[in-house]
């Protein structure tokens, strides 16, 4: 009977000890719980301060690098116009030549820093008037280093509309400049149009180093404009090119893709520019010619302004986008051999005929 006793009390302690550590384990299991949920907390906030903090750094750096972009682009404006009004004055002078070397240099230097202000948040300029899209590709042209590589295969009746031109233009320029970087020194690069469906498609082809898989995935993803890349992302020595497109691209509504293998091995670039970017070009009437009995002279008018029949002779064709000569020619027009800034004397034409690209205005005030 006493054994009985002593298991039932030996019983009761037991369940009474278990129904304690019970206790002390939901006690336990619910302060675990509670530290865990802080823990997270505290790892939220602290996630969320750190994105605040690289957000503000971003912010930054791109507010420094705004500002030092655009006093750059001011710079290099008041260069160009320093440089028009010495082709104004001295048109016909042999320093013409070497001075469009400078002249060609500082529009490098001015698409960089445009490149710079719209990754850094800066609206890229605004024009009033469509623009032929040769042109805009000739405008390009002129914005790179090896201008003369880049051969347009065929002219096109088709214009950008205003709103198209400017950021059509920097996104050419940087494919063209790309092009040329990854290519020989004496390879082509050619530039074609062509209308799918109802997308106008600039087309680059170049003759340099196919890129891996790797790379076109990388270069798609850039390309998008889905996820711009922080500044601190693109190394120590950044490349603006690519992610400068993307996100142009994606703000004014066209695609851009250089997963294509051109026909010399090398890389194809394609702009796909949709119907609401462009226009066909206005063709105007044929004007038609007086009789020439009934033409007067126009008083204070020099006798050579006419033709040997008295109609005025027809001034020279003004280009509405500076743009780029022909390798080879010099200043006076004449051909002479090829060599660096040979060409870049014939810039007189296109500088002097006018700028809209470069004095487009900028897209609101912003003077950082």
């Amino acid at each position: 009977m006493a054994l009985v006793l002593r298991n039932r009390a030996l019983g009761v302690r037991k369940k009474e000890a278990e129904a304690a550590l019970g206790q002390r384990l939901s006690y336990t299991d619910a302060e675990l719980g509670r530290v865990q949920r802080e823990l997270e907390k505290v790892r939220g906030d602290q996630d969320a301060v750190i994105r605040e903090a690289e957000q503000a750094a971003e912010e930054s750096t791109k507010s420094v690098l705004k500002g030092a972009a655009r006093f750059l682009q001011s710079l290099a404006a008041e260069q160009t116009a320093l440089l028009d009004e010495v082709q104004r004055k001295y048109g016909g002078h042999s320093v013409l030549t070497d001075l469009m070397d400078v002249n060609h240099a500082n529009a490098q230097m001015a698409r960089k820093a445009q490149g710079i202000a719209v990754m850094c948040g800066a609206p890229l300029g605004r024009r009033n008037q469509p623009a032929s899209v040769y042109d805009v590709v000739r405008s390009a042209q002129s914005q790179i280093r090896n201008f003369h590589r880049v051969e347009i295969m065929q002219p096109s009746g088709i214009a950008l509309k205003a709103s198209a031109v400017a950021p059509v233009a920097l996104a050419v320029a940087e494919l063209l400049d790309n092009a040329a970087s990854f290519s020989q020194a004496e390879a082509p690069i050619e530039v074609t149009f062509q209308r799918v469906q109802k997308n106008l498609c600039i087309v680059i082809d170049d003759a340099g180093v196919s890129m891996s898989d790797e790379d076109r995935q990388k270069a798609t993803e850039l390309l998008s404009g889905d996820a711009v890349p922080r500044l601190a992302q693109l190394g120590a020595q950044p490349k603006f090119g690519f992610p400068v497109i993307g996100l142009i691209a994606r703000q004014y509504g066209f695609k851009v893709d250089v997963t294509g293998v051109s026909r010399y091995g090398g890389v194809r670039a394609v702009v796909l520019l949709p119907e609401e970017l462009w226009t066909m070009e206005e063709t105007p009437p044929p004007a038609t010619e007086a009789p020439v009995s009934s033409i007067r002279p126009v008083e204070g008018q020099p006798a050579d302004a006419r033709t040997m029949h008295g109609l005025p002779k027809r001034g020279a064709r003004k280009s509405p986008i500076a743009s780029v000569p022909s390798a080879g020619a010099g200043a006076d027009g004449e051909q002479t051999p090829r060599r660096r800034g040979g060409g870049l004397g014939a810039f007189q034409r296109g500088t002097l005929t006018g700028r809209d690209l470069d004095a487009s205005t900028p897209e609101g005030s912003d003077d950082a």
